[in-house]
């Protein structure tokens, strides 16, 4: 249909209009809404393309040497790792017990070792040194979010070396039932133990705090020792007398003899670069008895180490 473009044109339109019902205009009207309306719904996502989208901020990586586990963010201590370090030991010996199978081996098929057993008098007391040393340390750490679980193996090279202190003689008498001895004198008693190097086998769990991990640890450990001890021993027979074959002056000792004991302690890991970290630790490391001696071995370490 053309438009109308002149008075005579509109002049009939007009009329054409007032013709038609008032319920009619007001249908045709709404329906001219109606149309509006669509044009606008069909136009909007159209419009919408012209207007950009606000820019939205990048994530942010996590930090070098950082894993993300689970919802947080943790420093990585998973996989292997290993590092060297120094130590400070300190070794306390427990010589109480060294000469007592000696003596029994003196008073052997005596009465009074049977009846009163001298062997058992204590000749000597403790003895402790301290020393530097140095060594190594290879584990494997398992992570879950901010918890550390591994196993770790040790090496420490030292130069600890224990004596006895010495004591004054100690003289008994008896009255045994039968036989001839009759007092027993026990003197010059003297004993040595050195530690030169020592390992370990460790079970060890920590907590994530930040770039710093503590951590505790149990294990089991092996220790390269040589020791000796030797004592005079004197019996004096019925009458007053010296028996006969005395005094007896027994001793033992072995090189390279293997201790074997338990291990427990605690440290600190801290990671300054991604595969870097700094240790201190202190530990205590209870040996059994070798050669009838106890050591007991108290360390501190400081150490360094790289992550793989």
């Amino acid at each position: 249909m053309r438009r109308c473009r002149n008075r005579r044109c509109r002049a009939a339109a007009d009329a054409i209009m007032s013709a038609v019902p008032a319920p009619a205009q007001t249908t045709a009207r709404k329906l001219r809404h109606f149309l509006v309306f669509a044009v606008i719904a069909l136009a909007s996502p159209a419009i919408a393309q012209d207007f950009s989208s606000p820019p939205v901020p990048p994530i942010a990586a996590a930090p070098p040497g950082s894993a993300s586990v689970g919802p947080a963010t943790f420093t990585r201590w998973s996989g292997f790792y290993l590092g060297g370090e120094a130590s400070f030991n300190y070794g306390q010996t427990n010589f109480s017990g060294t000469t007592q199978p000696l003596v029994a081996l003196a008073l052997q098929n005596t009465v009074v070792e049977s009846e009163f057993a001298p062997s058992q008098l204590q000749a000597l007391g403790n003895g402790a040194n301290s020393a530097f040393g140095f060594g190594g340390f290879l584990g494997y750490n398992t992570q879950w979010q901010d918890v550390i679980v591994g196993v770790e193996a040790d090496y420490t090279r030292t130069s600890l070396s224990m004596t006895a202190p010495s004591t004054a003689a100690i003289s008994r008498s008896f009255s045994p039932a039968a036989g001839n001895v009759t007092s027993v004198t026990i003197q010059n008693a003297n004993a040595r133990l050195s530690l030169s190097d020592y390992a370990e086998a460790r079970a060890r769990a920590g907590y994530i705090i930040g770039t710093v991990l503590p951590y505790g640890f149990l294990g089991v450990a092996v220790g390269r020792s040589s020791y000796s001890a030797s004592i005079e021993v004197d019996a004096t027979c019925t009458g007053g007398g010296e028996c006969g074959g005395y005094p007896l002056i027994p001793s033992s000792g072995q090189n390279n003899a293997l201790l074997y004991g338990l291990a427990a302690g605690a440290g600190v890991d801290w990671a300054l670069l991604p595969n870097f970290f700094l240790r201190g630790e202190v530990e205590v490391v209870q040996f059994a008895s070798v050669g009838n001696t106890a050591l007991t071995i108290f360390d501190a370490r400081v150490g360094a180490g790289f992550k793989f």
